[in-house]
């Protein structure tokens, strides 16, 4: 566990129906929808339904009872403590209906965007430290030069904005999961949030990976809430796109039927990292696509629009990468490069480091080095494409020679001639094929 992990400050639980600053109505639409829906009828199960304190369920339960749409079944069940039963009355049932008619939206309570805005400062991904320890472990399996993490190690711990460029094949993608690997902290993300009495889901089980939960005894649990369970305690996210990432990916989701959105890529990504892969690959030119983050990376805000056109400011605090294989000078402007923080070139390896790379996998893999075999490699193979190492290669020839040893019925071993054999597949001759 690393250090960091204790300064994200847990978002506090709502002792009150105050502190929830939602609309009081919309607290209880979304109680009857959840209750209808779930068919729960304890007040502590409800509560779990809805993510909030006993005591703040039992407020908006008092609430509905007083408005004729909550009874209680005048049953006590002894399996919950004794807990008294509650049901919708006839009118709870229709109100409810009205209510989902609206939107569909029912469960975890949403949290004020106002409220969260406040949790995102506490968990700011610009608050963390990224020591060289950390980034060299999470780097552990890739070889790299010495110079590169002394140009990571800053890039990252700004929170600011990354471009990797250099040739294909030398392992940006991995580099940008090892960023990720590194940071090794918890956050807070909300099932959902509020704004202007419309829902906004956030919390995406493919996006968030919820921490386990903390052991300890179910008493303790009970007398006081750890945190706003209307949060899910995460890993810090990575939203990976590549060619697919389109504009409108950037923009609030509505679902017509439900009648609600949910959170676009980057606003589910705050806090943590988002990375663009093989940028120059999508349908929009990358100059649009980084145009459209330009303000956000400057102003650490967001605009998102509503169905109704109202537009409105959201938090933007993500580490965003960008990583392509063209020159930057080919796809963007000087005005777009001045605003992406840091440009790093991820280069292939040298001869040194591509040999060092080769006896690592060939150990890994169980493959006996073969002094004759390397020098025909180098000598008589990389000539051939100007000498041009990429990190991509040992693994591919590795993989090559041993799937030939394996077909051939042969211990595995490096042989001139399987290198050949292994090379012919890794480059695709150049010649005209007739139609």
């Amino acid at each position: 566990m690393n250090m960091q992990t204790a300064n994200v400050t847990a978002p506090p639980a709502p002792k009150r129906l105050e502190d929830m600053q939602l609309p009081v109505v919309m607290m209880r639409d979304i109680l009857l929808k959840t209750i209808f829906r779930k068919n729960v009828d304890m007040v502590s199960d409800i509560a779990k339904a809805v993510c909030l304190p006993l005591a703040v369920t039992q407020q908006i339960v008092d609430m509905a009872r007083e408005q004729k749409l909550l009874e209680a079944t005048g049953t006590l069940n002894a399996n919950s403590g004794n807990e008294m039963g509650y049901q919708l009355t006839d009118a709870g049932k229709s109100r409810a209906q009205d209510a989902l008619a609206q939107s569909e939206y029912f469960g975890a309570m949403p949290v004020p965007l106002s409220v969260y805005r406040e949790q995102v400062k506490r968990q700011s991904i610009r608050n963390i430290q990224i020591t060289r320890d950390q980034l060299t472990n999470a780097m552990g399996h890739l070889i790299l030069p010495p110079d590169l993490l002394d140009q990571l190690g800053p890039a990252v711990g700004s929170g600011r904005s990354i471009l990797m460029y250099g040739p294909p094949g030398n392992g940006k993608s991995s580099i940008s999961n090892g960023i990720r690997d590194a940071m090794g902290d918890k956050v807070y993300v909300p099932h959902a949030i509020e704004y202007a009495g419309q829902v906004i889901t956030v919390y995406d089980p493919i996006v968030h990976s919820a921490a386990e939960a903390d052991e300890q005894d179910m008493n303790s649990l009970r007398r006081t809430a750890r945190f706003d369970s209307r949060y899910v305690k995460c890993d810090r996210p990575t939203v990976i796109t590549g060619g697919e990432l389109s504009l409108n990916m950037l923009d609030l989701v509505y679902n017509p039927t439900a009648r609600t959105y949910q959170a676009p890529l980057q606003l589910k990504s705050t806090g943590g990292i988002f990375i663009v892969d093989d940028l120059g690959r999508q349908e929009e030119p990358p100059q649009a696509l980084v145009n459209r983050w330009i303000v956000p990376l400057e102003e650490s805000k967001d605009i998102l629009a509503l169905q109704s056109g109202e537009k409105f400011e959201v938090p933007f605090d993500t580490l965003v990468i960008f990583s392509t294989n063209f020159h930057p000078n080919e796809i963007f402007d000087q005005a777009a490069l001045r605003r992406i923080f840091y440009k790093i070139k991820i280069d292939g390896p040298s001869q040194e480091n591509f040999l060092k790379i080769f006896a690592l996998v060939a150990k890994k893999k169980g493959l006996p080095l073969n002094e004759a075999s390397l020098i025909h490699l180098l000598k008589e193979k990389y000539p051939t494409i100007n000498n041009v190492y990429a990190n991509y290669q040992p693994v591919f020839l590795i993989d090559q020679i041993i799937s030939i040893c394996e077909f051939e019925g042969i211990p595995y071993q490096m042989r001139p001639d399987l290198i050949d054999r292994a090379w012919a597949n890794m480059f695709v001759k150049d010649e005209h094929i007739v139609k």
